[in-house]
């Protein structure tokens, strides 16, 4: 429950408080982000660049065998020139100055965060945020852990906090509209997805409708019909629902013995009349 305050204390609170920290990162395939690039541009034509996405591969001994998220490339990085990321915006170990730098890349929008973790402290957390110049906001943590930025609003997880702030700024200095680097895509992840579903909302009045548009006896194969106000989809759904609606209308029945060559389904004059769709989904 965001906002209420906790302030029950217990024995047991710094057992909770380490579990808490552990169970965060816990489920998590192992992210890195590069926090320089390597090798360096003084030495060679750098490999990983600051700021790339990798996925951990093996670890051996002071050296992580990664894959980049947006290459696909293989190979080899020192565990000193990166830093794991726990659900996109949680940074381990990155401090002020490298966040500033991270958050400051052109991928990143106005609103973009991350979430740091002491390179000092276990379970001490900071917020760096961009807007005009990165802010950054020191996160308290209570006896009982729970955590506060401001505190008339506190959080029993940080993630109750990131959701919070990206509904509203509530004081921040704008709202979070995505982890740090969240906008670096593979280029095979992009080509593998399915296309988005557009969604369209209060688009057009259905008393306005003509029945027409929405079933006709060229509605499975005609070619107006790929474009038509209501998708192929909705159109044969509502047909088979009204279908079986007068499959159980005895007056109904009678009619259709003397309409048996006809297989398309009409929908009286009155049946929208009490409808009112307030999405569409174009199929």
């Amino acid at each position: 429950a965001m906002g209420n305050v906790m302030w029950g204390r217990g024995a047991g609170d710094k057992t909770n408080s380490n579990y808490h920290d552990s169970a965060l990162k816990e489920g998590e395939d192992d992210t890195l982000v590069v926090l320089h690039d390597y090798p360096s541009p003084d030495i060679s034509e750098p490999i990983f660049r600051m700021g790339e996405k990798l996925r951990v591969l093996s670890q051996e001994g002071n050296w992580w065998r990664v894959r980049s998220v947006q290459s696909g490339s293989e190979n080899y990085i020192p565990n000193n020139h990166t830093a794991k990321v726990y659900h996109g915006w949680l940074f381990e170990g990155v401090v002020r100055q490298k966040a500033e730098e991270l958050l400051s890349l052109p991928e990143n929008r106005v609103g973009s965060f991350m979430i740091r973790e002491s390179t000092q402290q276990r379970g001490v957390y900071s917020m760096s945020v961009k807007h005009r110049s990165i802010q950054h906001y020191k996160i308290f943590r209570m006896e009982n852990s729970w955590y506060y930025i401001s505190p008339r609003l506190t959080f029993q997880c940080l993630e109750e906090m990131v959701n919070h702030y990206s509904d509203s700024a509530d004081g921040l200095c704008c709202v979070l509209t995505g982890p740090c680097l969240s906008r670096t895509i593979s280029p095979i992840d992009i080509t593998s997805q399915p296309p988005p579903v557009a969604m369209r909302h209060n688009n057009f009045d259905w008393k306005k409708i003509d029945r027409k548009d929405l079933i006709s006896a060229g509605a499975a194969q005609g070619q107006e019909n790929r474009n038509a106000i209501v998708s192929y989809g909705v159109r044969n759904s509502m047909a088979s629902y009204l279908s079986l609606v007068r499959d159980h209308d005895p007056g109904q029945q009678k009619k259709n013995r003397k309409k048996k060559s006809k297989s398309v389904c009409v929908i009286p004059d009155h049946s929208l009349s009490h409808m009112d769709l307030d999405e569409d989904y174009d199929m």
